[in-house]
């Protein structure tokens, strides 16, 4: 099944996201082989796809797992959290409707 990932950044997190950046793509582009990742990507922070400094305030991911409780040990681990980039994170099914 299909779960969202819905992460809120802290305030000013932009280095701290740099800092975890690459450990964080690289479990990405694992689900990513595994053909379970559907969409990955941040939130800027203004009406920008390049925010520069304004950087971002969260991220959202929608993969594949076997039920609720992996897709949430997943999103546990992730790199962000252990850097303090999230100050939350919910995890809820997904159903895919289009396209």
């Amino acid at each position: 099944m299909l779960y969202a990932i819905i992460s809120q950044d802290i305030e000013d997190s932009l280095a701290l996201r740099k800092s975890a950046r690459a450990a964080h793509l690289e479990r990405l582009e694992s689900l990513k082989q595994q053909g379970r990742l559907i969409l990955a990507g941040p939130h800027p922070a203004i009406d920008s796809d390049d925010p520069g400094e304004a950087g971002f305030t969260g991220s959202l991911i929608v993969a594949e797992f076997d039920d609720l409780e992996s897709a949430q040990s997943w999103a546990d681990t992730d790199p962000y959290i252990a850097a303090g980039v999230y100050q939350s994170v919910q995890v809820k099914p997904f159903k895919k409707v289009l396209p």
